[in-house]
């Protein structure tokens, strides 16, 4: 980045399962920590791991507020935060927002189609055979955030073109403050 200083702030992804928030959260971390940025990745599944909860709408809004708060807190103290929850509802997301100083919401809206065929674990076909409940886009709504600061469409957009546009959305009306080393977390998830 060209300038000397950025503010921190809290980048929030939301999207459909398969949609490349973890990718693109991922890349955008690791494109941040090569700059010496004080940054912190957290991602909905990693969470999880250490609180698990279920998918009701009321687990889900207590989920997306915690991770939220967590955000908020770090932001407060000059880290730069992403996060990556499907986080399907709009007020859950109003509320996080309300919490951060500087919250960039970032709508990667790839369509559902695309999300089923990258799939891996096949979760959108156990979804649609009844065999998993509330699953995001499939027997539970997705609110599709109606003034998000970034739109991505996965399907069009390169990793590298999608950090572009988040840094330069980044860089708008800010300040960049760079930190000592800091070496990223990589974090592996089993089912």
């Amino acid at each position: 980045m060209a300038a000397d200083k950025v503010s921190p702030a809290v980048f929030w992804f939301t999207g459909l399962s398969g949609a490349g928030k973890s990718t693109l959260s991922s890349a955008l971390f690791r494109q941040l920590v090569s700059e010496r940025i004080a940054a912190e990745l957290l991602d909905g599944d990693a969470v999880r791991l250490l609180s698990p909860t279920g998918f009701s709408r009321a687990e889900r809004d207590s989920h997306v507020k915690r991770v939220g708060f967590l955000a908020s807190r770090l932001e407060h103290h000059g880290v730069t935060v992403i996060c990556a929850l499907i986080s399907p509802y709009a007020e859950a997301r109003a509320f996080v927002r309300g919490l951060c100083g500087r919250f960039i919401e970032i709508h990667v809206a790839t369509p559902l189609a695309e999300c089923e065929r990258r799939d891996v674990k096949g979760l959108y076909a156990r979804a649609r055979r009844g065999e998993i409940t509330h699953f995001t886009g499939i027997d539970d709504p997705y609110e599709p955030p109606t003034a998000p600061e970034l739109v991505i469409d996965t399907t069009n957009v390169s990793v590298q073109e999608a950090v572009s546009r988040l840094l330069h959305a980044w860089a708008k009306d800010a300040t960049i403050v760079r930190t000592g080393v800091q070496q990223p977390i990589e974090y592996e998830f089993k089912s």
